[in-house]
């Protein structure tokens, strides 16, 4: 590739960029997937959910102001308890965080957009049903009611016959696909489209933080996601993985709950952090003291999260041993989160602090969030933890660290970005009332309740006798609890006036050193004229004339020619430009595909077996038909791409994506991967957990399945991993003779391979209702077969997309981005054989 001097700006036709770029009018707006728009929704949609979060908080401390209160049954109340709960840490708190970032990410790394848009849309849309599924429970008065944690057996058909709990695991195993969709899209899009010069040293810290945290939910949702489908499947099914008396174990769900749960919490810490460190220098007027040692402090913090998981459970009958190592390790996070509490101090002291808004809110976080800290380093100490275990003083630790760590930062966050979509300020007024009411009232709830814990209250009660010391502390709670919902109140109005009466903003209000701020106010859909070239951390101080040069076309890809959505792929450590992306427009397969999901959802939750197979189906073929218009089929032409801003005749042209071997879709594979890795990792941690630690554990003398034939299955999606591998080399090589036989060779192989598995899975004699060791089995073949399908059928669409000219040596990437697919099926088939099959085995029947 050759690199671009500097030359003179070619002329913009931002009336082509916009046109390009525009959503479609009317009910077409359905059918938008910039991440401007699908970023708003996400927060908005959010923020409603966090209000009826707030409502039930309302009723839950309406009931506990004063004892022996009538006010709620103890039904009621359970259920208030559970969807607070489930909405606070599900529908508002990572959505709000992922909109935030899907917003932000490409203006701060100078892109025009993610890099997957459908993905984020379709992601959207699965959140937005999901949540509309969970609330619906509500309004029916059938919502779960074991709590948001969803303890077994609690939550199982014995002691929760109703639907309530399939309400929330179906729900929110839907919501969580929208979690996973916009942790790849994060990941890939910082990754693979920051603007030219931006290293990963020169990276804003908003971004590392997002990429710490997008990568966590890539590793994190995966248990939670195999723990509700295998609950479902216990409650629908019969099969019983959390039941002892066929071998199963309740606590396996709290292990799988809690690997999921604790990084949860570092995972919406992070985005409040990020935003931190993005607002401490600009109202200190200086950089960040310490970047270097900050990224190391979120890598750190994202990698101990998750050994920190038996943190909530000291109190289950745990090995000693186990419960040292774990209480070392919840102690030591405290320390990668020290260094960043550090670098923000040491920035504001060498800093002249200017005490605008946001930095009120950022000053109430500081003091809240160490407080919390603090005390989660006592509830890591496994004394005290078994002393005040599920009492009043772990809610007040948890609404210290969540709504401290991230509720506070947010609405920074919220008033800093603000003038970026609306043009206009905030009122310093109204905003500062706002914060002292919520500041007040949050520590008057939460405060005293670390007393009343102490005093031996427990939490998931709905009432309590006079007499006990509660009383006059829950009371002030309440009001506490009241004064807070004021002062949000007035938080949601300002946010709400300043669209209306707000004061025009100036360019660059706060006089901030990043990328977004170089932009229109609200920004144009495309986000930049031209695409910015940066040579520092903090662009926009070293460089005061960089938005007039990107608005006079100075950047890259100013040229609309083309007529499509572009944007540079550049390196994911220097940011070298390497290729042209092509970006999809905008899309009704994303809601299509969703509605059909959430079809399938509602049959599934009302025991409509048939329809739901028909809906699964409808949701294969849509999505199938959304990976084939995804891609080069259209063939466009390479459009001449001005990588700098040079004279027409000195353009150089990147190589459009599909013209390349490796590209986003590459990255988004191999990501999606490592999520479905995860996922085989816990069901395989589930599986050993069973073997180890159930009590009435029990397994057949025998493999239920002959190893002859599974070695034999294992053999023939070897060959067909060679076949495709080989052709795709020899494409990649530029050899593309009998591509398209090969290709339907290659399938032929994939479907013997299919069709032995099926027959070993109809053959295998499996009780997965009377015995947990057959459930297990009987998970994993589902699993096999459904990965041996996918891969059957992604090797025939590439067939018949060589047929029709869209996969050639011209076009050699779409085959690179299937074939991790296959290695990774393969090596999953063999661990699968050796470790549920082959090991059992040889070791005996019962360990």
């Amino acid at each position: 590739m050759t690199d671009v001097k500097k030359a003179p700006a070619s002329v913009v036709d931002t009336n082509k960029l916009a046109q390009i770029w525009a959503n479609l009018p009317g009910w077409g707006r359905l059918a938008a997937v910039n991440h401007s728009t699908i970023g708003l929704r996400f927060m908005v949609t959010g923020m409603v959910f966090f209000l009826i979060g707030g409502v039930l908080a309302m009723l839950i401390r309406t009931q506990l102001a004063l004892p022996q209160q009538t006010l709620i049954g103890a039904e009621v109340y359970a259920q208030l308890f559970s969807m607070h709960g489930s909405v606070m840490m599900f529908l508002f708190a990572i959505p709000v965080l992922e909109g935030l970032a899907i917003y932000l990410i490409p203006k701060m790394t100078g892109s025009r957009d993610l890099l997957f848009p459908r993905i984020s849309a379709f992601g959207y849309y699965c959140y937005l049903f999901g949540g509309i599924i969970i609330m619906f429970s509500l309004v029916l008065g059938i919502a779960p009611a074991s709590g948001w944690f969803m303890y077994t057996p609690l939550s199982s058909s014995v002691f929760s016959p109703g639907p309530g709990s399939d309400f929330w695991l179906l729900g929110i195993t839907f919501v969580e696909i929208s979690a996973m969709a916009a942790g790849i899209e994060l990941t890939v899009s910082i990754l693979c489209s920051r603007a030219k010069g931006m290293t990963l040293n020169r990276m804003p810290l908003f971004c590392w933080y997002i990429l710490v945290m997008a990568l966590m939910i890539v590793f994190g949702f995966p248990p939670l996601i195999l723990a509700s489908i295998l609950l479902e499947l216990e409650r629908a099914a019969g099969m019983p993985f959390f039941t002892v008396a066929a071998g199963g174990d309740p606590l396996l769900w709290q292990h799988l709950f809690w690997l999921f749960g604790h990084p949860e919490v570092y995972i919406i810490f992070l985005p409040a952090a990020g935003i931190v460190s993005t607002l401490v220098p600009v109202f200190s007027g200086r950089p960040i003291v310490g970047y270097r040692w900050v990224v190391i402090s979120i890598i750190l913090t994202g990698f101990i999260s998750f050994g920190l998981w038996v943190h909530h459970m000291f109190t289950v009958g745990i090995p000693q041993l186990a419960q040292a190592f774990f209480s070392v390790a919840s102690m030591l996070v405290a320390v990668p989160t020290a260094i960043q509490v550090f670098a923000w101090l040491a920035t504001l002291w060498y800093g002249k602090v200017v005490f605008r808004l946001p930095m009120l809110w950022i000053s109430g976080f500081l003091l809240i969030f160490v407080c919390g800290g603090l005390t989660g380093v006592m509830l890591a100490l496994v004394p005290f933890n078994w002393q005040v275990h599920d009492t009043h003083f772990v809610v007040a630790h948890m609404h210290y660290v969540l709504v401290g760590g991230m509720f506070f930062p947010l609405i920074a966050g919220l008033y800093y970005w603000l003038p970026l979509v609306s043009g206009r300020m905030p009122s310093e007024h109204i905003g500062r009332w706002g914060f002292w009411l919520t500041f007040t009232g949050f520590n008057l709830t939460f405060l005293l309740m670390h007393l009343t814990g102490l005093l031996g209250m427990p939490r998931r009660v709905y009432t309590y006798e006079a007499g006990l010391g509660w009383g006059w502390l829950n009371l002030l709670s309440s009001v506490g609890g009241f004064i807070m919902a004021i002062g949000v109140a007035m938080v949601l109005l300002d946010l709400l006036l300043h669209f209306y009466c707000g004061k025009r903003a100036a360019a660059n209000p706060w006089q901030a050193d990043t990328l977004e701020w170089a932009l229109d106010m609200p920004p144009a859909q495309y986000n930049f004229a031209s695409l910015p070239i940066v040579s520092s951390r903090q662009p926009l101080w070293h460089d005061l004339t960089l938005p007039e040069r990107i608005a006079a076309g100075e950047g890259g890809m100013s040229d609309t020619a083309s007529g499509r959505r572009e944007n540079w792929g550049t390196s994911a450590v220097a940011a070298r430009l390497e290729k042209t992306l092509h970006l999809p427009g905008n899309s009704w397969w994303p809601l299509h595909s969703a509605l059909v999901l959430a079809a399938l959802c509602i049959c599934l939750l009302c025991r409509w077996y048939l329809p739901a197979l028909l809906a699964a189906t409808a949701a294969l073929l849509l999505l199938l038909g959304w990976s084939w218009v995804n891609g080069s089929n259209l063939k466009p032409a390479i459009s001449s791409v001005d990588a700098a801003a040079s004279h027409t005749d000195a353009r150089p042209s990147l190589p459009a994506e599909y013209r390349n071997t490796d590209g986003p879709g590459r990255w988004g594979m191999v990501v999606t991967l490592l999520a479905n890795g995860a996922l085989f990792m816990s069901l395989l941690f589930g599986w050993f957990y069973l073997w180890v630690a159930a009590p009435q554990w029990s397994a057949p003398a025998d493999a239920p399945l002959p190893v002859a034939l599974l070695v034999v299955c294992g053999a023939i999606a070897g060959m067909a991993v060679w076949q495709f591998n080989r052709l795709s080399v020899r494409l990649a090589e530029g050899d593309d003779s009998w591509l398209q036989r090969q290709l339907w060779l290659c399938a032929l192989t994939a479907g013997l391979h299919f069709i032995l598995l099926l027959s070993l899975f109809i053959m295998a004699p499996l009780a997965y209702t009377s015995s947990a060791h057959d459930a297990v089995m009987m998970v994993i073949l589902l699993y096999l077969l459904g990965h041996a399908g996918l891969a059957l059928l992604l090797t025939m669409l590439q067939a018949l997309r060589v047929a029709r000219g869209y996969v050639s040596r011209q076009r050699p990437y779409e085959p690179q981005v299937i074939k991790p697919f296959w290695f990774y099926y393969l090596a999953v088939y063999w661990l699968s054989v050796a470790l549920f099959f082959i090991l059992p085995a040889g070791w005996g029947p019962v360990l």
